[in-house]
């Protein structure tokens, strides 16, 4: 049999037929533009030749050039390799990772970076898809329930074990990036309420930090700790409404619960000084025994399920406020500024203020190609890498940015239908790995050069300048175009 490098191994039909071009138009589109983004933001009057390999702009246009051999190579491998050789790949990435860990130079107080003489790479950026084509290859084999344990342990695990590693290289930006594997998860029947979970624990800690300073008038409570607790509540009780349909259990619970507290708090106010926060303690844990005492008495396990929640929740906003106090202070000063606790003009809200100043003086549609001020004068670090959205801004405007937004959530919707059609449980799960993956990073770049989320410098999808994350970008795509070329229609 002629082994034609040409041809696809399924139906003898040439990949390049089957394979989805319009998604392909977009990766190009916003390289194209990322580059010239990239020649804006480090542009110097001295050297004014973005083709000079000296330069930002020359050394990204070898990284493009590089990515598309990448891309054509992925192309031209057989499809079936990528669940073949999935654990194999991982674990590869997985060892490069220590060994990153043990070997590479401090760089900017991480160690994440392995130098090769004139040429720097980060092994993190390519530990995404290895992690990606893991789970996709463990969840789709045969008789796979995430509802079992076992199988929810190996995948904590294979998401956790990179995860952890990055973190231990000083790289939490990079390490939170997995996170988004929850999206994928509850795609393939998590239980929405580890996802109501998660957005608990985001609520708790934001509203707890934020207010974590101020104490209610007429009492000795903390604010934050006392929004927090009756959030809690709330929540369990909402939990009783959605899971048991116990409408009238839930009002009563709520009800009883704000009026103690109301009378608590006027008593504080007005006849003796108190923390208001113990009689959320003692609803709180009168609520979980009565939880615990209904399972008991009817067997119904999601009573038990809704008491944990609650206890849970409870530790977690002990925990958190323990961990943030153990912040470096520069990551502290980061969430605190986000969260508008305090200003920080000069120091670590600096970045974040003259992003905003560039993004401003934009307007509606932008100083032109090359003549942003901000940007020539070098305002804001780190211009053309995690704040690159910024030059966006000042020289294309508020069109010019809507216009990348715009192009993106194409090709997320694209990203969808790709992985909805897909005739493998394994192309379902790899295509919901890339779009979560790159829905995180869209969110929380773009959030974090607006401050409307911590500065975590997570790069820019085709846009930020480096070879590492555009090449984790285009293996990250490619693998998926190549596993839907090769589906059965």
């Amino acid at each position: 049999m002629v082994n034609d490098q040409w041809v696809s191994a399924r139906g003898g039909r040439s990949v390049w037929k089957k394979v989805d071009w319009v998604t392909i138009f977009i990766y190009l589109l916003l390289i194209v533009v990322g580059w010239l983004t990239v020649c804006g933001a480090s542009y110097s009057f001295e050297n004014a030749d973005f083709f000079d390999f000296s330069t930002r702009a020359g050394k990204q246009f070898v990284w493009i050039c590089c990515s598309f051999g990448i891309a054509f190579i992925l192309m031209m491998l057989d499809d079936d390799l990528y669940d073949m050789f999935a654990y194999l790949v991982y674990v590869a990435l997985i060892l490069l990772l220590i060994v990153t860990l043990v070997i590479a130079p401090e760089t900017k107080g991480s160690r994440s970076w392995l130098n090769f003489g004139p040429v720097s790479l980060q092994p993190a950026e390519f530990a995404k898809f290895a992690t990606a084509l893991a789970l996709s290859k463990f969840m789709s084999e045969y008789g796979f329930t995430i509802k079992n344990w076992k199988n929810a342990a190996v995948i904590a695990a294979l998401i956790l074990v990179p995860m952890v590693i990055i973190v231990m290289q000083q790289e939490t930006g990079s390490a939170l990036v997995y996170a988004s594997f929850m999206l994928v998860l509850y795609r393939m029947g998590m239980t929405g309420a580890i996802l109501f979970s998660g957005l608990a624990a985001t609520i708790y800690f934001v509203v707890g930090i934020r207010f974590n300073e101020e104490i209610i008038d007429g009492t000795t409570s903390v604010l934050g700790t006392f929004s927090v607790m009756l959030l809690i509540q709330l929540f369990t009780c909402a939990l009783l409404v959605v899971y048991l349909d116990k409408w009238k259990m839930a009002f009563r619970l709520a009800a009883g619960s704000v009026l103690l507290i109301v009378s608590a708090y006027l008593f504080s106010k007005h006849v003796m000084p108190f923390d208001v926060v113990y009689v959320e303690w003692g609803i709180l844990v009168a609520t979980v025994l009565y939880l615990l005492f209904l399972y008991l008495r009817d067997r119904k396990y999601t009573y038990l399920l809704i008491a944990v929640f609650a206890l849970l929740s409870l530790s977690f906003l002990y925990a958190s406020s323990y961990l943030f106090n153990h912040f470096k202070p520069y990551q502290q000063a980061r969430i605190q500024v986000t969260l508008g606790i305090k200003e920080d003009l000069s120091g670590v809200g600096y970045n974040v203020n003259q992003s905003k100043i560039a993004i401003g003086s934009g307007g509606l549609f932008g100083k032109g190609f090359l003549n942003g001020t901000q940007t020539k004068l070098k305002y804001v670090p780190e211009q053309d890498t995690d704040f690159i959205f910024c030059t966006i801004g000042e020289e294309q405007g508020f069109v010019g940015a809507a216009s990348i937004l715009i192009l993106f959530l194409i090709l997320i919707l694209r990203l969808i239908a790709l992985a909805e059609r897909q005739s493998t449980t394994f192309g379902l799960i790899y295509g919901y790995c890339v779009l979560s993956i790159l829905l995180f990073h869209l969110f929380v770049n773009i959030g974090m050069v607006l401050g409307i989320t911590p500065v975590i410098g997570i790069p820019l999808p085709f846009f930020s300048y480096g070879g590492s994350s555009l090449w984790g970008f285009t293996i990250l795509l490619f693998i998926f175009l190549r596993i839907d070329a090769g589906r059965k229609d």
